[in-house]
């Protein structure tokens, strides 16, 4: 995590300081903490954080609204909302924000570490555990299909590079919510080889994520739920 510059947002000063003392570890990186305010969308706007994350408690109230805005208005500001154990419902809404990961605030530092990383790196954590839970990742994947019957209902049907059949075959893994050491396993091949084909399907259907990859192949018909 070289170079990076880390804005943590949440109402508890004492979370704030304990992961503070959690980043201090890391090398060459900045970090900023602050309470939500009205001056929280200048804060970011002025410092341009790599990473803000976000505290939200869904009990008392909720930073999604926030996390939104943040996401709309600076894009490369990559938000992880942290909050405890949410369910399926408030996991979904997670999603709609447009946060890039969410994880338990009783996370290990590891696990924290690991998950800027790949925020940082421009990868979606939060699709990987959508996938894990059958009821949100159902959701997503009729929502992706809304918004691509909405913006192409007057459009014809989009050519994309052909799949191979080993391709099509990891994206129904991954529509029934396997993770990609279960889709190696499964296929008896290494879990970077199955990162390695994911990448290639991302890049010929140009799709955003995994869960997009799904509705495009649901939607052509190469694969059924």
């Amino acid at each position: 995590m070289n170079d990076l510059t880390i804005m943590i947002i949440d109402e508890q000063e004492l979370f704030r300081a304990g992961v503070r003392q959690v980043l201090a570890k890391q090398p060459d990186i900045h970090i900023l903490d602050y309470s939500p305010s009205p001056d929280t969308m200048l804060l970011i706007e002025s410092t341009m954080p790599d990473v803000i994350l976000l505290g939200c408690q869904f009990s008392v109230h909720s930073n999604l609204s926030l996390a939104e805005q943040i996401s709309r208005q600076f894009p490369n500001s990559k938000v992880v909302v942290l909050t405890p154990d949410p369910d399926d419902e408030e996991l979904f809404a997670v999603i709609k924000s447009s946060a890039v990961a969410c994880i338990n605030k009783s996370a290990s530092a590891d696990m924290l570490v690991d998950t800027i990383k790949k925020a940082s790196a421009g990868e979606y954590p939060i699709n990987e555990l959508a996938m894990t839970r059958p009821k949100v990742a159902s959701q997503v994947l009729r929502r992706f299909e809304e918004m691509i019957s909405s913006e192409n209902n007057n459009l014809p049907t989009a050519v994309f590079a052909p799949l191979t059949q080993r391709e099509i075959q990891i994206l129904s893994y991954i529509a029934e919510g396997n993770t990609n050491k279960q889709i190696a396993k499964c296929l008896n091949i290494s879990e970077q080889t199955i990162k390695n084909h994911i990448s290639s399907i991302l890049r010929k259907l140009n799709a955003n994520d995994r869960a997009h990859a799904v509705t495009m192949a649901i939607r052509n018909n190469w694969i059924s739920v």
